[in-house]
């Protein structure tokens, strides 16, 4: 694939919004992720890194890393799924309880 914003687009689309914003006269771009609950990744491309495609499949795979690991994945079934070729083949996340809200109220007056 010759155009590295359509492989940066490929890589993240339909699972998130994908916006790439031009950052500086030095050619680098800010990738940006959201979904319905927010962004959930930005990462800045340096023109070096979009132009190289052996870096910038790094940086895709590095974004990809990031994101799972935040969605609760175990690092080690991420690893290996990448060596697969294929971060698409995991499973849904646990669900983690939000343990802030189930907490009792601390009152406190002065």
């Amino acid at each position: 694939m010759d155009n590295p914003f359509q492989q940066i687009t490929d890589a993240f689309h339909p699972d998130y919004r994908v916006n790439l914003s031009i950052q500086g006269l030095d050619g680098s771009i800010m990738l940006t992720l959201s979904n319905e609950t927010g962004v959930v990744a930005k990462r800045l491309i340096s023109a070096a890194q979009r132009n190289d495609p052996k870096r910038l499949n790094r940086l895709i795979e590095s974004v990809q890393f990031g994101i799972a690991i935040e969605q609760g994945h175990s690092a080690i079934k991420i690893l290996a799924a990448m060596t697969d070729g294929d971060l698409k083949q995991l499973a849904p996340p646990p669900i983690r309880s939000n343990w802030l809200r189930d907490r009792p109220r601390l009152a406190v007056s002065v």
